[in-house]
């Protein structure tokens, strides 16, 4: 089904770019505080003209349009100021993931092809300039040549924040802006009206868990759009104060945080990393009404002790509810009823945030205006009708132009849309239902169990800061499902009372026939601090084997040395 694109906050298609987003939100919401960072306030007239400076040095310094320029920043007011320059230059953005291991940072800019690198030089206790250094030796050499390295052959000019003066071949971010203070503001304009909704404009890196990550390469629209739509549909205004713990590096931070922010011209609150007790330290002092976070982030500041001493009632619009006995199913203000992923730039289908609390709990809403969702047959490719499960296929203005260096037919179906290994069905209304990864699907004595429905039923469970469920091989019953719990640090899980928990929420065959119990120490990480799934059930199945487990009447220390062999 489908359904020709529609915006109700910017109905102009030809102002679907960028450079055009940030002129139409300073023609509404100027001189309005934007964005909010350690106590300074900075409205979206200063974001541009700060971005028209830094496109100007980038311009005279050789950057023009479809040029790979990467970012490698937090939440910071110069992370919004380099993704607008860069845009109005036509250029293409690669956002570096501030939690990326060095080697997968090499990665990311070498496949980018990222000619020029803008990034802050030390976030914590990482010092990103150091670790620049030591992969690209050169840049120590007190020289104006531009950058010459086969690890990263593309790149050419580094600019990094957070330095007095340059050092060597990296440039200090002050001074490099210098170099376009005579850059003609005429030429500018020149350049930025030939930025198109449909130039390439965002190379975003997924996080795979055991392979490299993917580039996903998006249209100047894509972020738009998305981001008129969040603040349409998550009903902002422009007296929202919104904290985020989102990174402007996903999808999600560009649109549904700072995107929706300034087109409702609401103010942005950034910190550049997170900690539970200074989160909410931000809340209360800010006054935030409106926050954006992860659910174990939730869950890790309702756990905090400053919690039950902060008056925090101020707070009415919350993606990830913070009250630990409040049951999101019961939530009057809520976004469970959307689906997406960032091939998409976030949401494919989605509910408004008001929507009735029933139909936002039990469906993913109807596809977006210019959506188009197909439900395909697993193994035949066809398509199914209203009512019968498959394989959710999409295509839309905001899906992706493709995985960059990927063959499209590689990527997309013959008929364009773009098969997202997502289970579900559409009804006969029209609203989409998600069923979860259909790879992830666990097959237990003839019925199909989601490990997102187990997942989701101990959100809520105390001092748990995952349950991760898979099947595990058994001999009659195909698998039997295995739960790795998770402790939040200096807390103890007791599998008696997971299971004891479990039972008043799932059906019998939904609960788990084992679980492990592991500590943070024993997960690894993808680059945006996912757990590594196939290496923790790689663990658990080595704990079944080891200490010998009986699992309905199966000794897991013979069992899987025979299966596994």
């Amino acid at each position: 089904m489908s359904s020709d694109l529609q915006l109700r906050l910017q109905p102009d298609g030809s102002r679907l770019s960028w450079p055009a987003f940030l002129e139409d939100v300073v023609s509404r919401h100027g001189d309005r505080c934007a964005i909010r960072f350690e106590g300074r306030d900075i409205s979206s007239r200063k974001l541009q003209t700060d971005a028209r400076r830094l496109a100007k040095a980038l311009a005279a310094s050789g950057v023009s349009k479809g040029m790979r320029v990467a970012v490698h920043m937090a939440n910071r007011p110069e992370f919004v100021i380099a993704s607008f320059a860069v845009a109005m230059l036509g250029a293409v953005m690669v956002p570096v993931n501030t939690f990326a291991t060095v080697d997968e940072r090499e990665f990311i800019l070498r496949h980018s092809d990222s000619a020029f690198l803008l990034f802050q030089s030390q976030l914590l206790k990482h010092n990103f300039l150091e670790q620049l250094t030591g992969l690209l030796p050169e840049l120590n050499d007190e020289s104006s040549e531009p950058v010459h390295n086969i690890k990263i052959p593309q790149l050419r000019q580094v600019i990094a924040l957070g330095l007095q003066a340059s050092q060597g071949r990296v440039q200090a971010w002050e001074v490099f802006l210098q170099r376009g203070d005579n850059f003609p503001d005429e030429v500018l304009d020149a350049m930025i009206a030939e930025v198109c909704p449909g130039d390439e404009s965002l190379i975003i890196y997924t996080s795979g868990t055991t392979a490299r990550p993917k580039g996903v390469l998006h249209l100047q629209r894509a972020a738009v759009i998305q981001s008129w739509r969040f603040a349409d549909d998550l009903r902002l205004t422009s007296n929202d104060r919104i904290w985020t713990a989102y990174p402007f590096f996903w999808s999600a931070g560009i649109c549904m945080a700072l995107g929706a922010s300034m087109a409702a011209g609401a103010t942005l609150i950034l910190q550049e990393t997170f900690e539970p007790g200074a989160a909410l330290q931000c809340l209360s002092d800010e006054r935030a009404n409106a926050t954006q976070c992860w659910p174990h982030q939730a869950k890790a500041m309702a756990e905090h002790p400053l919690y039950a001493t902060l008056d925090l009632s101020h707070i009415d619009k919350e993606v990830c509810r913070l009250q630990p006995n409040v049951d999101p199913k019961d939530d009057a203000w809520g976004t469970q009823g959307s689906f997406g992923m960032t091939e998409t730039f976030t949401l494919t289908s989605n509910l408004p945030t008001d929507a009735p609390v029933a139909l936002r709990n039990s469906t993913a809403g109807k596809p977006l205006p210019g959506m188009s969702v197909r439900i395909l047959d697993t193994e035949t490719g066809l398509e199914l009708p209203f009512g019968e499960a498959g394989e959710i296929a999409v295509k839309g203005p905001t899906l992706m132009r493709g995985y960059y260096k990927i063959e499209p037919e590689a990527t997309f179906d013959t008929d364009g849309y773009y098969h997202s290994q997502d289970g579900g069905h559409l009804d006969s209304d029209g609203y989409l239902h998600w069923t979860g990864r259909l790879s992830n699907i666990i097959k237990t004595g003839g019925a199909n169990v989601s490990p997102l429905e187990i997942e989701e039923a101990l959100l809520s469970y105390p001092n748990m800061r995952s349950g991760i469920p898979f099947g595990a091989p058994h001999p009659s019953l195909g698998e039997v499902i295995v739960l790795c719990a998770i402790a939040i640090e200096g807390h103890e899980l007791a599998e008696a009372a997971i299971l004891d928990f479990l039972k008043q929420k799932l059906a019998a065959y939904k609960i788990p026939k084992k679980v492990l119990l592991f500590s943070e120490k024993d997960l690894s990480f993808t680059g945006n601090q996912k757990i590594q799934t196939p290496k923790l059930v790689e663990k658990a199945l080595k704990r079944l084997r080891e200490d010998a487990i009986e699992i309905d009447g199966v000794n897991y220390g013979d069992y899987l040395i025979d299966e596994l062999s």
